[in-house]
C-alpha cells in the first residue's frame, strides 16, 4: 500500500487489528521494510498492536532521489572532521518528517516507535522533535551519533561500503549473506536463510545509489546527545554485546542520553534480528509498552 506523506510516495504494511495501539517501526540503512522479521510483526500484531512497517524514502518502493546524484561518503565524513556541515540530498530530520507524514495520512496521532539502526536514529529525532506523536521510544542497535564511544570495526566498515558493482543477483545475494555472518555477533542468521532474504529483498527493489544518500544522511547528523537530552518519551534502548558494526558503547551511550532511559543488552547479539532473539525482542517491547509508565520526563532546559 501506498500513501503520499511529506511530499513522496511512501511505501508500507500494516498488520493487526485497526484500533489496537499503533507501533511504528523504523528500518536502518539500505534495509526495506520487509527486513524486519515476519515472526516479530507476527508476534506483536497477536499481542493486539496495530504493527506498521515502512519503506524509507530511497528503498523498497518508496520515492527515490536519483535526481539528487551519488554523494561522496569520504568527503562528506571529512568536512563532518574539520567541523562543517556538509550539503548532503536530504537529512535524517527529513526521513523522520516522512514518518510523522505517514501517522498524518494513517489518521494515528501518537504511535509507539521502534527503530533499529539507522531506524533508531531516525526514533529518536521522532521523539525528540515530536514529543506529542510518540507514546513510547525503542531503540535498537543504535547510537547517539558521538563519534568517539561507536566506531564499527575496520571490517565491519569494509563491509559496510563494499557493495557489488554489478547488478548479477548471485553476487548481491553472496555479498549479502557474507556480511550478515559477519554482522551477527554469536547469533549468526544461517546462510539460507539469510541467502532467501537477501534475494527477495533485491529482487523486490535494488538502489544502491539510495543506500550512500542515506549514509550520507547519517554522517551529516552528527552528535545527536543534546537532542537526544530532550526526549520525554518512556524510552527501551535494546543492544547487542557483540555488535561489530554499532558497538554496545553506541546504545550505552544513548540510554546515558535519553533521561530516564532502561538499557538492554543482550549477550552474544551482532547487527541482526536473528530468529533465536526475536521472541525476547518481542517480549521486551511489550513489556515495555505495557509497564506502568510515570508521568512524562520533564523536557530539559
Amino acid at each position: 500500500m501506498q500513501v503520499r506523506a511529506n511530499g513522496i510516495d511512501i511505501e508500507y504494511e500494516e498488520q493487526g487489528p485497526r484500533d489496537g495501539p499503533a507501533i511504528l517501526m523504523v528500518m536502518g540503512l539500505g534495509a526495506q521494510l520487509v527486513r524486519w522479521p515476519q515472526d516479530m510483526v507476527d508476534a506483536l500484531a497477536a499481542r493486539g498492536y496495530r504493527v506498521i512497517r515502512f519503506d524509507n524514502r530511497d528503498v523498497g518502493l518508496s520515492t527515490k532521489f536519483d535526481h539528487l546524484g551519488a554523494p561522496h561518503i569520504v568527503w562528506t565524513a571529512m568536512q563532518m572532521q574539520f567541523g562543517r556541515v556538509p550539503a548532503v540530498p536530504y537529512t535524517l530530520t527529513d526521513m523522520a518528517q516522512d514518518a510523522i507524514g505517514l501517522l498524518d495520512a494513517l489518521d494515528i496521532d501518537r504511535a509507539h516507535v521502534v527503530g533499529a539502526s539507522m531506524g533508531g536514529m531516525i526514533a529518536q529525532l521522532i521523539a525528540a522533535r515530536w514529543p506529542d506523536r510518540v507514546h513510547t521510544l525503542t531503540s535498537i542497535m543504535s547510537t547517539t551519533g558521538n563519534p568517539t564511544c561507536s566506531r564499527p570495526t575496520m571490517r565491519a566498515t569494509a563491509l559496510l561500503l563494499r557493495h557489488p558493482k554489478s547488478d548479477d543477483i548471485e553476487a548481491i545475494v553472496a555479498h549479502g549473506t557474507m556480511a550478515g555472518r559477519a554482522v551477527g555477533g554469536r547469533f549468526p542468521i544461517e546462510d539460507a536463510i539469510m541467502a532467501e532474504r537477501i534475494r527477495a529483498e533485491t529482487l523486490r527493489n535494488r538502489c544502491p545509489t539510495g543506500f550512500l544518500r542515506q549514509m550520507a544522511a547519517i554522517i551529516a547528523d552528527g552528535d545527536r546527545t543534546a537532542r537526544l537530552r530532550q526526549i520525554t518519551a518512556p524510552t527501551l534502548v535494546i543492544h547487542g554485546s557483540d555488535d561489530p558494526l554499532v558497538p554496545v558503547a553506541g546504545g550505552r551511550d544513548t540510554a546515558r542520553a535519553i533521561p530516564g532511559a532502561r538499557l538492554l543488552e543482550i549477550d552474544g547479539m551482532g547487527h541482526t534480528l536473528p530468529p533465536e532473539l526475536v521472541m525476547p525482542i518481542v517480549e521486551a517491547i511489550d513489556g515495555h509498552i505495557r509497564a506502568p509508565h510515570p508521568d512524562r520526563m520533564p523536557r530539559a532546559a
